[in-house]
């Protein structure tokens, strides 16, 4: 497999904090390309390293942790395509079948159950999956939302959207809160997992130039969820009137780059605030906001 400068690593490693990952020498999740492999996960809570008695309360644990390193990998439960459950007595199974319906019953992945020992006594279930990240088209995918920002718990989400990938211009909530009573800030969620945001500024006065900002967290690039963030930003520019198109991309940043040079932007102006070392490019949308390239990302 060949990897394309800008493509999501060809293999790499999430790890939870569980002690047994570090003693034992694996990985929580392993991203190889576009497949995700979770090993097999029980009902630990890794911060503390305790289990619940119940094999029910014991599932939800494991579907939690399942949920973290598949978040952390860049997809979701809706990307499983493959599911093992592992239980010391058959007949815990079926008690945790709701339990086991909500995460997957939509998605409706191949799925096994064996019978057999776990590695310690207290352990009355093991979930493992394989997962497979696929593109996700603007407004459609696995339930690929975007939302207006709308209170304090958003702002917070927009800001840690924006303070990772910007982190010279990284904001203070107090900033960030006054930046959307001026801007149209929104975010985007696959599920409920938080993958990216946008920034709208309105137009002033005379050229009617509105800047538009799509950001997507690396683990979930290069699936058109910056594509989406861009042309709902886009519409909205056009609604409130903009002529002129611009953005702003941080220059350490290739991706954001790329994707604005791929949708016509030409970059304008580059330069250094003062007192900062950092270098910032300014770009313009060629020809109007209604005929800009939708090409995808």
């Amino acid at each position: 497999m060949t990897k394309r400068q800008g493509d999501p690593p060809v293999r790499r490693a999430v790890v939870s904090g569980s002690t047994f990952e570090e003693r034992i020498g694996y990985a929580r999740a392993v991203v190889d390309g576009d497949r995700v492999h979770v090993s097999g996960t029980t009902g630990f809570d890794y911060a503390s390293m305790t289990i619940p008695e119940g094999v029910v309360d014991q599932a939800e644990q494991c579907l939690r942790n399942i949920g973290a390193a598949l978040a952390a990998a860049g997809c979701t439960f809706a990307d499983v395509v493959r599911v093992r459950y592992l239980l010391p007595a058959r007949e815990d199974f079926e008690p945790c079948w709701p339990v086991l319906r909500e995460a997957f019953g939509r998605v409706r992945p191949a799925a096994t159950m064996m019978v057999c020992g776990l590695a310690d006594e207290r352990m009355r279930i093991e979930i493992e999956v394989d997962a497979r990240r696929g593109p996700v088209a603007a407004g459609a995918g696995p339930g690929l939302r975007i939302e207006p920002v709308d209170g304090d718990a958003m702002v917070e989400e927009w800001r840690h959207v924006h303070n990772v990938i910007v982190p010279p211009a990284a904001m203070t909530p107090d900033e960030a809160r006054e930046r959307s009573g001026r801007n149209r800030l929104a975010n985007a969620y696959l599920g409920d997992v938080l993958v990216g945001c946008s920034t709208v500024r309105p137009p002033g006065d005379g050229e009617r130039v509105a800047t538009v900002i799509a950001r997507v967290l690396p683990a979930y690039r290069g699936r058109g969820i910056g594509t989406a963030l861009y042309e709902e930003g886009l519409a909205h520019a056009r609604v409130l009137g903009a002529s002129v198109v611009e953005t702003v991309v941080l220059a350490a940043n290739a991706d954001g780059l790329r994707f604005a040079g791929a949708r016509g932007f030409v970059e304008t102006e580059r330069y250094v605030l003062d007192g900062e070392r950092d270098e910032w490019v300014d770009l313009r949308l060629a020809g109007r906001p209604d005929d800009s390239p939708g090409a995808p990302s």
